[in-house]
């Protein structure tokens, strides 16, 4: 269900440590799983191989009193679908027919992972992207600042103009016009 769902902004981790990533992903969810129902899953299913089902698989013993299933899924050679590999902790390389039911299971579980990821992602950069140095003036609300970016078109503009130009727009008093001047030539 998508209401099970959850996306962990990481931490203190080097870009790039997926094993860190990862690890501090899952530690977090199995801390809330515990602290709310502690419904442990029956399954765990990664996006990863070999080293990311051990890293896992030590975090697990030091939350859970039972085994659960910890299944990895590692893209294969090329990133085609049917040279995936899917790993089983404590037993390694599980054979799966690449056509059948249960790969294409995986496969769609990992898959809708990721979408669900990227769409985090996405809609964080988004977040960001909106805001800008003009919500830090005050006396700068959403109608000047729109009046502000149609005017110039962008805030690397308004970065580049001189005080004159910006006492041009409309509804822009001197003194406001010399507060952007001031947060966008600060050094």
């Amino acid at each position: 269900m998508t209401s099970d769902y959850r996306r962990y902004r990481i931490d203190d981790v080097e870009p790039g440590d997926d094993y860190a990533a990862l690890y501090q992903a899952v530690e977090r969810r199995f801390k809330r799983i515990l602290k709310e129902d502690g419904k442990v899953p029956d399954i765990l299913i990664i996006d990863g191989g070999r080293g990311q089902i051990n890293k896992v698989s030590e975090l697990l013993l030091s939350y859970i009193d039972r085994e659960i299933v910890l299944l990895g899924i590692a893209k294969g050679a090329g990133r085609k679908p049917e040279l995936d590999v899917v790993w089983r902790a404590g037993e390694g390389v599980v054979s799966l027919d690449p056509t059948s039911g249960a790969m294409h299971l995986l496969q769609h579980i990992r898959d809708e992972a990721h979408r669900f990821a990227i769409t985090g992602h996405r809609a964080a950069r988004r977040r960001t992207r909106k805001h800008s140095e003009l919500d830090e003036i005050s006396g700068i609300g959403p109608k000047r600042k729109r009046q502000l970016l149609t005017h110039f078109g962008s805030t690397a503009a308004i970065r580049t103009a001189s005080l004159g130009e910006i006492t041009k727009v409309p509804g822009i008093s001197r003194k406001l016009a010399n507060e952007v001047y001031e947060v966008f030539h600060a050094t």
